[in-house]
C-alpha cells in the first residue's frame, strides 16, 4: 500500500514538475508529503538532482536575465510594447493564463509592467535565464497553476493587485469577469478549485465532486444586480465559496462571515434552482 501511494505521489509530482521520477522520489522520500515535496522542487529544483544533471545545471545568470530585460524595457521599466515582444518570443498568447502565474512569480506590479528586480529574482526562482528555458518553464507553471489549490491561490490573490486600474479599491466588472474567465476553468478542470468538505471533529479533507461550480450563474447575478466593481474581500472570498460550498447551496452558512454580494446571490442561485432555469 505504501509503495502504491509512493508511486502515484511520484506520478503526480513528474505529471505537475517535469522532474523525473528519481528526483521526484528523492523529494517525496525527503519532505514526506506531495505539496510540501513540490513547494521544495519550485524552490530548489536541482536540490536532490541526479547526479548528471546536476553536473550539467548552473545557476541563472544575472547578467543574461538583466540583458534580456533591456531588450525588452521602455525607459527603466518593461511595459507594454516590451510584453507584446515579450509574449510573442515565447510563443504565448498575451491572454494565456500562465502569464497570471508569471506576473505572480516576477510580481508585475500591473498589467504590461514588469520590474527589473521582479524580473531578475523571480526568472532566478524558477531557473532559468533563456527565452528557450522560459519557453521551458511555461508548460510547468500552467501544470501546477491548474493542480496546486495553495499555488492557485497565490495566483489568484496576486490578480486581484495587478488588475486593478491605479488607485482604484476595486475591479472593474468586466475585467474581474475575464480574469475569472481564465482563472476558474483551469482551476476546476486541474484540480487546485476542487470542492473539499471537511467533518467536525475531522482534519482529513474530503474530496466531493458535488462542489458548485455554475459560476457563469456568478456572472449573470452580478451583471443583473448593476455591480459597477468587485472588492478584494469578495474577489478573495469567492475562491473560498467554490472550493467549500456544494451545488445546491445546502452547506452555506448565511450568518457566516461572508461578503453581502455573495450571500445575495447564494439567494439567487436557490431561486434559480427552484425555478430549473
Amino acid at each position: 500500500m505504501v509503495d502504491k501511494k509512493l508511486d502515484n505521489d511520484v506520478a503526480q509530482f513528474c505529471a505537475i514538475t517535469g522532474a523525473s521520477a528519481r528526483d521526484a522520489k528523492k523529494f517525496i522520500e525527503a519532505h514526506k508529503r506531495l505539496d510540501i515535496a513540490i513547494d521544495a522542487y519550485y524552490n530548489n529544483p536541482t536540490a536532490f538532482a541526479s547526479s548528471g544533471r546536476q553536473k550539467s545545471s548552473t545557476a541563472p545568470s544575472t547578467s543574461k536575465l538583466g540583458q534580456l530585460f533591456d531588450s525588452y524595457k521602455d525607459d527603466e521599466d518593461i511595459t507594454v510594447n516590451g510584453t507584446i515582444k515579450f509574449c510573442e518570443d515565447l510563443e504565448v498568447d498575451p491572454e494565456d493564463v500562465v502569464l497570471l502565474a508569471i506576473a505572480y512569480e516576477l510580481k508585475s506590479p500591473q498589467m504590461g509592467v514588469w520590474k527589473r528586480q521582479g524580473w531578475v529574482d523571480g526568472w532566478k526562482s524558477i531557473g532559468v535565464d533563456s527565452i528557450k528555458g522560459m519557453q521551458g518553464a511555461i508548460p510547468r507553471l500552467r501544470s501546477r497553476l491548474a493542480s496546486d489549490p495553495e499555488y492557485f491561490q497565490k495566483v489568484y490573490n496576486h490578480t486581484f493587485d495587478f488588475a486593478r486600474s491605479e488607485g482604484q479599491r476595486s475591479l472593474g466588472l468586466e475585467t474581474a469577469i475575464a480574469f475569472w474567465n481564465l482563472l476558474l476553468p483551469l482551476g476546476l478542470s486541474g484540480g487546485a478549485l476542487a470542492h473539499v468538505t471537511t467533518s467536525d471533529g475531522d482534519d482529513d479533507i474530503k474530496m466531493d465532486e458535488e462542489g458548485w461550480k455554475e459560476y457563469q450563474w456568478w456572472f449573470d447575478f452580478l451583471n443583473q444586480k448593476g455591480i459597477k466593481g468587485v472588492s478584494k474581500d469578495t474577489w478573495v472570498m469567492f475562491l473560498d465559496f467554490i472550493r467549500s460550498i456544494d451545488s445546491k447551496f445546502s452547506n452555506y452558512d448565511m450568518e457566516a462571515a461572508w461578503p453581502s454580494t455573495i450571500d445575495d446571490f447564494v439567494e439567487y442561485g436557490k431561486e434559480r434552482l427552484a425555478s430549473g432555469a
